[in-house]
């Protein structure tokens, strides 16, 4: 009698500890923090990647080391992940069999397609394209998880906040209309159009899945075997790394913590907000990496006039996707 009162008793301790961490986790001002954290971590990689290629030797051109570069950084990004995972449970942090799909379809979704994809595309279009398109991945996260899952109500504020907050990334794109074309071709535009439908059903099956599986072990396991993935393609490809000292090294470590701890995160979140209040704040990512990229690599010239009505609008999509009276469309 006395043991199942003990276990009825840590039962209870343990609801309410998961109650309060997520009445934590949904507070406005927590999530606004740890996704704004997110995307800086996720936009301070612009910098670093165009960093990574002048110290790795890797040529703009060469799509193949592009994505053994991709491929190395997120496989060390799922080891972080799986380590950090397991100190903090006190345990090695392993997977049932049962969860193996679900960290093919987040790690097939999330790292293979996405990036693979992308990097093939950037190779075959202008940074002015890639900049714009990488802001449709918000847009149709959004628009996926209301109509075709069905797993929210698309609401009026929900699409203006959409439309606000990719006018925000099509603004600070748009540098010069001359410069932009409208062609459109399958190993170019068409390839980041799927890189960006995959980002979009990634965190839609991460809220999914999270309800039965631990999201730290979903993100560590996805890394690692989406990793391998695309440096096994990368080195059929005929890519290869060139290690030269020990900033590259450092190089490679940080962005695996910057994957590691953003994707961890952004999972947590997922697992205890609606998709859309917290996808929605995706679209600071290009922002951060505007900013970011003109401190860290000097390029001050980038930040102009638009630059400040693009964050304007970013915020105002934001603020729109998130405040609590929406009106059903």
């Amino acid at each position: 009698m006395c043991y199942n009162k003990k276990i009825n008793q840590k039962e209870v301790n343990l609801m309410l500890h998961t109650k309060k961490t997520s009445q934590l986790l949904q507070r406005p001002v927590i999530v606004c923090f740890l996704a704004l954290l997110c995307t800086a971590l996720w936009g301070s990689a612009f910098p670093c990647i165009k960093t990574g290629y002048r110290l790795f030797h890797i040529a703009s051109e060469d799509t193949a080391s592009q994505l053994l570069f991709a491929g190395v950084r997120f496989f060390l990004a799922g080891i972080l992940v799986i380590l950090f995972g397991s100190l903090l449970q006190r345990k090695v942090l392993l997977f049932r069999k049962s969860a193996l799909p679900k960290i093919g379809v987040v790690s097939l979704f999330q790292t293979i397609l996405q990036y693979v994809f992308f990097y093939i595309g950037l190779a075959h279009t202008t940074a002015v394209k890639s900049s714009i398109f990488g802001g449709t991945g918000v847009l149709f996260s959004i628009l996926f998880v209301c109509l075709i899952f069905r797993q929210e109500k698309l609401t009026s504020s929900k699409l203006a906040g959409c439309i606000l907050g990719f006018s925000g990334i099509f603004l600070i794109s748009f540098q010069n209309l001359r410069s932009l074309d409208f062609g459109f071709s399958w190993n170019g535009e068409g390839a980041l159009l799927i890189s960006n439908i995959a980002n979009a059903l990634s965190p839609i099956f991460l809220k999914k899945f999270s309800k039965t599986e631990n999201s730290v072990m979903l993100s560590g396991y996805q890394f690692l075997f989406g990793g391998l993935c695309i440096s096994v393609i990368g080195v059929l490809a005929g890519g290869h790394l060139s290690f030269q000292g020990f900033f590259p090294v450092l190089l490679m470590i940080y962005m695996a913590m910057i994957s590691a701890v953003a994707y961890t995160v952004w999972g947590i979140l997922l697992q205890y907000n609606p998709v859309s209040k917290v996808t929605v704040y995706g679209f600071m990512n290009q922002v951060f990496g505007v900013f970011l990229s003109a401190i860290i690599l000097k390029e001050w010239d980038e930040i102009r006039l638009q630059t400040i009505a693009a964050l304007l609008l970013v915020c105002s999509g934001i603020y729109f996707v998130n405040r609590k009276k929406e009106a059903k469309v």
